[in-house]
């Protein structure tokens, strides 16, 4: 069941037509959930947000008191958090880093590289030379590690165990850390080991992954004789769009990364969740235009679509929502209503992928009502083809903002 939270719900009903659609966000929703994250997460694991879940400005700035840093995974990303949230720890991931995104990295001084090649780590060997860097540039080696358990194969997606362009392949490790302990790179400093495996695992799975990261992590610098400082086991952690009113069970994920850590003394844990944190706190406020039968079914066509919200199109399910009934109809013109139980919600594209929630029960649905869909506060704007038909660009409106 889809539950708006009274401050979007007034929202969403105050808003003229014409200023719709609209995303709003409920900053008070986002850092009463990111507190409780943070709360039953134990010593020794810090939490940093992936930016590339949801990088609006406001949304950086309300998760500030409760996340240790911010992962990065472009040189745009990179300026962008760095402008935000100045002074704060950055960590450098994601593939085809260029040569001017390192050096830009180098400069804001990022604490954190996590390598993904080993061609990356010898131009960041070389770019950390020529910037001259007062201090060792810290390196975590990301690598893709399989699971012989079976827990990547049930993820949403996966991007390790299995042939993808992510992180360094296990036959390279050796390499690696000798590059990064025998001097030959004296401008670096191994901290650790990366590897974020896949999206869309539940509390059980995430720890079975991050117990067995940690575990091949401890076997290679136990074969090197180096110490293991960190452990980044990345995010992940499943939103189930089809149950909104679930979460990830975060107590028992911090209780059994609790258990990780006291059998790793010395070992400093990281995960790096995005859509977890920002997801409830997004919604995507819309108007239904017109009602019309098709073929024995209904469909609903509401101002903007998938190209303002691309998260049920890309990951092929039904956005959750709520129908909101407005009794006033100006126009002089019939009100269109459904006739059916179930109504399936398109938008405004010339595509019949253009669907934001199928066989939805909306009895006596009309045009002039309004539908607001829940679960759009992560990979949804910032992912969407904003462009396509050059459409009205929707409001954007953060309720519960700090003056």
């Amino acid at each position: 069941m889809t539950v708006l939270t009274p401050p979007v719900r007034e929202r969403a009903l105050s808003l003229p037509a014409q200023s719709l659609p609209a995303y709003l966000y409920d900053l008070r929703a986002l850092r009463r959930h990111a507190a409780s994250v943070r709360s039953v997460l134990p010593d020794r694991v810090e939490l940093y947000y992936a930016a590339k879940a949801n990088p609006e400005p406001e949304i950086l700035a309300a998760l500030a008191p409760y996340v240790d840093g911010y992962e990065v995974s472009s040189g745009g990303e990179l300026g962008h958090v760095a402008k935000i949230v100045p002074e704060r720890p950055l960590a450098f991931g994601g593939p085809g880093k260029t040569p001017a995104e390192i050096t830009a990295a180098l400069d804001l001084g990022v604490e954190r590289f996590h390598v993904e090649s080993l061609h990356e780590l010898r131009m960041l060997a070389d770019l950390a030379l020529l910037r001259a860097c007062a201090a060792p540039v810290g390196v975590l080696l990301r690598f893709n590690l399989p699971l012989a358990d079976g827990s990547l194969e049930a993820s949403a997606l996966s991007m390790g165990g299995r042939p993808t362009p992510f992180g360094l392949d296990p036959a390279q490790a050796d390499a690696a850390v000798r590059l990064l302990t025998d001097g030959t790179y004296p401008h670096l400093q191994l901290l650790g080991i990366h590897a974020h495996l896949a999206s869309g695992l539940d509390a059980a799975r995430q720890l079975a992954a991050a117990e067995s990261i940690v575990t091949w992590a401890a076997s290679l610098a136990a074969r090197h004789t180096i110490d293991l400082h960190e452990v980044n086991v990345g995010g992940g952690m499943t939103v189930d769009y089809a149950a909104p009113a679930a979460r990830f069970d975060w107590p028992a994920y911090g209780a059994g990364l609790a258990r990780i850590t006291a059998a790793h003394p010395g070992l400093t844990l990281r995960i790096e969740p995005g859509r977890s944190l920002t997801a409830y706190c997004g919604w995507y406020a819309t108007e239904v235009l017109d009602v019309k039968p098709s073929h024995g079914e209904e469909f609903a066509v509401v101002r903007g679509g998938t190209h303002h919200l691309r998260t049920p199109a890309t990951k092929g399910h039904d956005q959750p929502c709520v129908v909101l009934p407005v009794d006033e109809w100006p126009h002089s013109w019939p009100r269109p209503v459904a006739r059916q139980r179930l109504v399936t919600l398109a938008g405004q594209l010339c595509t019949p992928k253009d669907v934001l929630a199928r066989r939805v029960p909306a009895t006596g649905l009309r045009a002039g009502d309004r539908v607001v869909f829940a679960l759009a506060g992560a990979y949804a704007w910032n992912i969407s083809h904003h462009d396509f038909l050059m459409h009205p660009r929707p409001g954007f409106h953060f309720l519960g903002a700090r003056r």
